[in-house]
């Protein structure tokens, strides 16, 4: 895949281009960013995707298609030898799980902060969308029926005004401990950034950066993780605020997790874990009584996972990307000698993360056509 920089299809208010977006600018990865609404897009690219039009899609010179910023990703780390992945056991356990939680883990604070304020944040929408839509299509609405299916996806995520308090205090908690964290580390890991960095933008970058009503939520009580999500979108190393940081370059020596790090798992496992659970279970119950070829696609999500968080139920689809992402952290825990194995259960037992490592379905998830398919 050589010749002219790829196309990355995408916007800047989506969170999975985010993700591609700022690996691509760390790996110093050429690339020309469109936008994905164009008659060509349409009828040549989506196609070649897998029929699936989601951002961020790539095109490569020789007419290449890869679709999913975690799937670019994965690309380019096996091109690299995994640069950006540590080559410890526990941190790189460590780094895929924050990748699973990044792009499965914040949907609801996510979602909720741009969906359910459109007072604050439509016209900043509206703005963005028009601004990429081919002529003809720029009426209000257009827009209007865009938002109101992504309002419609919120829903279905579990964001609703019976579930709002618990995610505003969830947000304020997860924010607080990650604040705590890159007070002390430039990234998640260390001195550089790891895969579980590019997983963690989609969310905390694209909605709770930038929208009108979080951004103002992050620059009072978050300024270390506002400047992370800046240090993630340039060229430079910008270590201002680390001068005298002891691991710049590098990922915490000796396998090392830091504690700021353990509690920051700690705080999303009050609700990833028991989705999770839930999760696994709707799923496991739809395979049990449809049983899938092997090879074919698999949907992104099967029946809802209902579950309780401090009180509050919560009915959220239950998606299988985080299982597709969740078998890798489950299979580096297995790959484990005793010892180190011993050393991360006592990590993530501090974080109450471990019942991840046995939420499994009953079918691995593998990749074919561009899409999720069962094994």
């Amino acid at each position: 895949m050589t010749g002219a920089p790829m196309i990355m299809y995408g916007m800047k208010v989506s969170g999975n281009t985010a993700r591609a977006r700022s690996y691509l600018i760390k790996a110093s990865i050429p690339y020309v960013e469109k936008a994905p609404a164009t008659l060509r897009f349409i009828q040549e690219i989506v196609p070649k995707a897998g029929g699936v039009r989601t951002m961020p899609t790539f095109e490569f010179a020789d007419g290449t298609v890869i679709r999913d910023g975690g799937a670019i990703i994965q690309y380019y780390e096996d091109q690299s030898g995994h640069t950006f992945s540590p080559k410890t056991p526990k941190q790189n356990l460590v780094s895929r799980l924050f990748d699973t939680l990044g792009a499965d883990g914040m949907f609801r604070p996510g979602m909720h902060y741009r969906w359910s304020f459109p007072d604050d944040n439509l016209d900043f929408l509206n703005w963005n969308t028009f601004r990429i839509l081919p002529p003809g299509f720029q009426t209000q609405e257009f827009a209007d029926a865009g938002h109101k299916q992504m309002q419609d996806a919120a829903k279905r995520l579990g964001v609703s005004p019976q579930t709002a308090p618990l995610i505003e205090e969830l947000y304020a908690e997860q924010l607080a401990a990650f604040e705590a964290h890159l007070t002390d580390h430039p990234y998640i890991l260390g001195g550089r950034p790891s895969v579980a960095d590019f997983g963690m933008m989609i969310m905390w970058h694209a909605h709770l950066g930038r929208d009108p009503k979080a951004l103002p939520i992050m620059q009072k009580n978050g300024p270390a993780v506002l400047r992370w999500t800046e240090r993630m979108n340039v060229h430079a190393e910008d270590t201002t605020e680390y001068e005298t940081y002891p691991h710049w370059g590098e990922f915490v020596p000796e396998d090392a997790i830091p504690q700021t790090l353990i509690n920051l798992m700690k705080v999303y496992a009050v609700d990833y874990v028991p989705e999770t659970l839930a999760a696994a279970q709707s799923i496991n119950a739809w395979l049990a009584d449809n049983a899938p070829e092997p090879g074919s696609k698999a949907e992104r999500s099967y029946g809802y996972a209902q579950f309780d968080v401090r009180g509050t139920p919560v009915s959220a689809t239950a998606q299988t990307y985080r299982f597709y992402l969740l078998q890798r952290v489950q299979k580096i825990y297995e790959a484990m000698d005793k010892t180190t194995r011993a050393d991360m259960d006592a990590i993530l037992e501090e974080a109450n993360m471990m019942p991840i490592l046995t939420a499994k379905l009953n079918r691995e998830l593998g990749r074919a056509n561009n899409c999720e398919a069962w094994l």
